[in-house]
């Protein structure tokens, strides 16, 4: 029987499958594979026991390849980039867990970060090995996160951002438009960008919906309510630069920045959060609601009334 490895301090295992071949070893098989990750460093992994065949026995350089069966195995995270904000718990219960991130923390490992994710962290912090996200934000964005415990009842879950029985709300600063008439419902359709990781409007059906209002406003400044109706990849970001209303600190929208070469620039958050979520708990039946207590960081202390 294939059995997947516990988790070892929070992170859990990648698996490869082995299709049918003419590699001696798994060794060979996994160099290969993965051509970024040198026999030397396999070799290294292998002798830290960070390499499993199916039946969780460590496999070593002259293990035999076989055809049709896994292999389990753990990333490096040495060289990986700190997260120096910590996250919060707001809510625990045998079903549910509700996190409040901070900004530049991804929800799930991705590219060079692993331990640095919200996911790991949180599997580390509660020792809850089938701890799986409902639902993503971006690393960039702060706020509220919802997890599924148990996996029996995760569906359950999910299917209520699927359905979109979900009432989220993000707030943003950006900059103020007076020739707007708040609110506004922005409605296009988002497709993949030609460029790296952005989205774009385009003509068509629509799939992408957000009601946009004025909370507040300061000077040339102002703060904003999101309302999303769905879940477009960037759906908030692309919708509020369309408007003439980029998100401040956004290296995406409305002009692609390079990436950062090594840390992000930490003093300036993309100013975007996940304030609140409201829903109806698919497992008991109870009315949820759950509001971020972080706050975004570039409004002035005092807010001045929004006459937009």
């Amino acid at each position: 029987m294939r059995v997947r490895p516990p988790d070892r301090d929070g992170l859990g295992a990648s698996a490869v499958a082995l299709p049918a071949g003419d590699w001696a070893t798994v060794l060979e098989f996994l160099v290969r594979r993965f051509p970024a990750v040198n026999q030397d460093e396999w070799l290294s992994r292998m002798r830290a026991g960070q390499v499993l065949d199916e039946h969780g026995s460590c496999v070593t350089s002259d293990t035999p390849y076989r055809a049709h069966s896994k292999v389990f195995y753990f990333r490096r995270t040495d060289d990986e980039p700190h997260v120096p904000f910590a996250e919060s718990i707001l809510f625990q219960d045998d079903w549910l867990v509700v996190a409040d991130k901070p900004h530049f923390l991804p929800v799930t490992p991705a590219g060079r970060y692993v331990r640095e994710t919200l996911l790991v962290r949180l599997k580390r912090r509660l020792g809850i090995e089938t701890l799986a996200p409902i639902h993503r934000i971006d690393r960039d964005t702060a706020g509220l996160v919802l997890f599924s415990v148990q996996p029996g009842t995760r569906d359950a879950y999910q299917r209520l951002f699927r359905e979109r029985t979900v009432e989220k709300v993000y707030e943003a600063i950006a900059p103020r438009r007076a020739d707007i008439p708040w609110p506004v419902i922005r409605s296009s359709r988002l497709i993949e960008s030609p460029r790296f990781m952005q989205m774009q409007e385009v003509e068509g059906d629509t799939n992408a919906e957000t009601l946009v209002s004025v909370i507040a406003a300061s000077g040339s400044m102002a703060r904003y309510r999101l309302q999303p109706a769905t879940g477009q990849k960037h759906q908030l970001r692309a919708h509020m630069a369309a408007l003439g209303v980029p998100i401040v600190n956004d290296r995406i929208y409305p002009v692609l920045q390079a990436p950062d070469s090594t840390l992000p620039d930490f003093s300036a958050p993309l100013q975007l959060l996940a304030k609140s979520i409201v829903f109806r708990d698919p497992v008991n039946g109870k009315p949820r609601r759950f509001e971020s207590e972080r706050s975004l960081a570039c409004w002035p202390a005092r807010d001045e009334s929004a006459s937009l």
